[in-house]
C-alpha cells in the first residue's frame, strides 16, 4: 500500500523525517496532492460504490490521492464540529441537506459559488438540486446523488393477474384489492405504519391536496382534504384489508422483508433499496419498478439529496476536482449500479446505461416531477411525535380520521409558533 502524507502528518514525524525527505526527488511530492473525504456510508453496497468512484477518479486524476474515512451518522455532527473548532477539519466531506445550515453557521463549509457557476457541468443539474446547499445566495456544494421515491411491485403476480402497474391512487387501491389473498398469506401492499411512516402520511395528505407549505410562505393543513386522505390511507387496513395486520408497527425492516419473502405485492420506498431487493428477487422477472402513483390532486414523490462539499480552503483546488467528479456520468452510473442511489444530474440520468434500462426509467421520470420533502423549523418533531402517533391510533381504531387530523393541526400550530 502506498503511504499518503499531508503537512500535518509529516510534521508529526519530526525533523528526522523532514531531513530524510530532502534526499527524495522533489517531484515525488510536487506531482501528487493528498486529500481526505469524510462520509457516512455504512453498507457494503455503499462502500463498493464509493470504491468504484475513487478508482475512476484516480485514473482521471493521478495527481490527486483521495483517502476516504467513514464517520458514523450519529457521530458526524459532533466530530465535524470538533474538527472545525480545533482546526483539524477534513479536506472534503459529504453533507446531508438538514445539516447544511449548522455547518455554514460554524464556518465549516467553503463558498463555492463562483466555481460552481463556471463549472462546465452546472447546466446538467436543475436549479432545484442546489436549493438545500445554498444559504444567503452562496452555494456550498454539489449534489452527489439522489434518493428517488418510487414503487416496487411483484411483476410475476401482476402478470398472472393481468394487471398493469398503477398510475393513480384509485388504480393502486384496485390492484391491492385484487392481489390480496389471505389464504395464501398475500397482501396487496406493505404499509409502513410504524417508525418512519409519518413521511407517507404527509405525502398522502399532500396527494389529496392538503399541502403543508404554501407559495406565500405560510404553513397550514387543509382539514377537509387531510381527513379525506387519512380516511383513504388508513382504510387500506381497516376497510379494505389489503395490508398486513401488523402495519401499525411495521417499519423499514418489516416492509422490506414482507416484500422480499412474498407476503406483499407492492412496496413504496426509494431507489436505495433496489440492490437489496435484487439480491432476493429476480429484477425484471419477479419484481419491477414504477413511479409513485398520482393522488386525486397532486402527484407527490420525494427527491432527497446528499451533497459533497469542500471544508478546507487550503486544498480547495484538489477537493474541487474530487467533488465535481461525482457529477460526471461515468461516476454517477458506477455509483448507481452498486448502490441504487440515483444521479442528481439530469444528464447522467439520461445516460443510455440508465435510460435504456426499463427498471431505472421510473426514477429518471420522477426527476422531472419529484419534489423535496417539507422542511421548516419544528417539522421533524411534529411529524414524528404528532403525525405518526395520531395516524397509528386511526389504524388501531382508537381515533377517527377527524380526531387524528385535528390533533395534527393543533400540533402543527404549536410547532411553528
Amino acid at each position: 500500500m502506498t503511504a499518503k502524507f499531508d503537512r500535518r502528518s509529516v510534521l508529526k514525524l519530526g525533523g528526522g523525517m523532514l531531513a530524510a525527505s530532502a534526499l527524495l526527488p522533489h517531484q515525488a511530492f510536487a506531482q501528487q496532492t493528498a486529500i481526505n473525504y469524510w462520509h457516512t456510508f455504512t453498507s457494503q453496497s455503499e462502500f463498493a460504490g464509493l470504491e468504484d468512484v475513487m478508482k475512476l477518479f484516480a485514473a482521471a486524476h493521478p495527481d490527486i490521492a483521495v483517502t476516504q474515512e467513514n464517520i458514523p451518522n450519529p457521530e458526524f455532527m459532533a466530530k465535524i464540529t470538533a474538527a472545525v473548532v480545533s482546526g483539524s477539519r477534513p479536506d472534503s466531506t459529504m453533507v446531508s441537506s438538514e445539516r447544511v445550515a449548522d455547518l455554514v453557521a460554524m464556518g465549516g463549509l467553503t463558498d463555492l459559488t463562483d466555481r460552481i457557476a463556471a463549472w462546465e457541468r452546472r447546466g446538467d443539474f436543475d436549479d432545484s438540486r442546489f436549493a438545500s446547499i445554498t444559504k444567503d445566495g452562496k452555494v456550498y456544494g454539489i449534489p452527489a446523488f439522489t434518493f428517488v421515491d418510487w414503487m416496487y411491485y411483484r411483476k410475476d403476480w401482476f402478470d398472472e393477474a393481468g394487471l398493469a402497474p398503477p398510475t393513480t391512487y384509485a388504480e393502486f387501491r384496485d390492484a391491492a384489492i385484487k392481489l390480496t389473498d389471505p389464504a395464501k398469506g398475500r397482501f396487496g401492499f406493505g404499509m409502513r405504519g410504524g417508525a418512519g411512516g409519518q413521511a407517507y402520511v404527509i405525502n398522502i395528505m399532500e396527494g389529496f391536496g392538503a399541502k403543508l407549505m404554501h407559495e406565500d410562505g405560510s404553513i397550514s393543513l387543509d382539514r377537509d382534504k387531510a381527513i379525506e386522505a387519512i380516511d383513504w390511507w388508513a382504510g387500506l387496513l381497516i376497510k379494505d384489508g389489503v395490508v398486513p395486520p401488523s402495519a401499525p408497527n411495521d417499519g423499514f425492516r418489516q416492509i422490506m422483508e414482507a416484500f422480499q419473502t412474498g407476503q406483499t405485492a407492492m412496496l413504496w420506498h426509494h431507489t436505495g433499496s433496489f440492490q437489496d431487493n435484487s439480491k432476493l428477487l429476480k429484477a425484471g422477472v419477479e419484481f419491477a419498478t414504477a413511479a409513485i402513483p398520482a393522488g386525486p390532486v397532486n402527484r407527490v414523490s420525494r427527491l432527497g439529496y446528499a451533497y459533497n462539499t469542500v471544508t478546507k480552503p487550503e486544498t480547495i483546488d484538489a477537493s474541487w476536482e474530487w467533488i465535481k467528479f461525482w457529477g460526471e456520468p461515468d461516476a454517477a452510473v458506477a455509483f448507481l449500479e452498486k448502490t441504487g442511489y440515483f444521479p442528481a444530474s439530469t444528464v447522467a440520468a439520461q445516460d443510455e446505461r440508465i435510460s435504456g434500462n426499463p427498471l431505472y426509467k421510473p426514477a429518471a421520470d420522477t426527476l422531472g416531477f419529484g419534489i423535496p420533502a417539507p422542511s421548516f423549523a419544528g417539522f421533524a418533531g411534529w411529524s414524528e411525535s404528532v403525525v405518526l402517533p395520531a395516524f397509528q391510533r386511526v389504524l388501531i381504531k382508537e381515533a377517527t380520521p377527524e380526531q387524528a387530523v385535528d390533533e395534527m393541526i393543533d400540533g402543527l400550530a404549536q410547532a411553528i409558533a
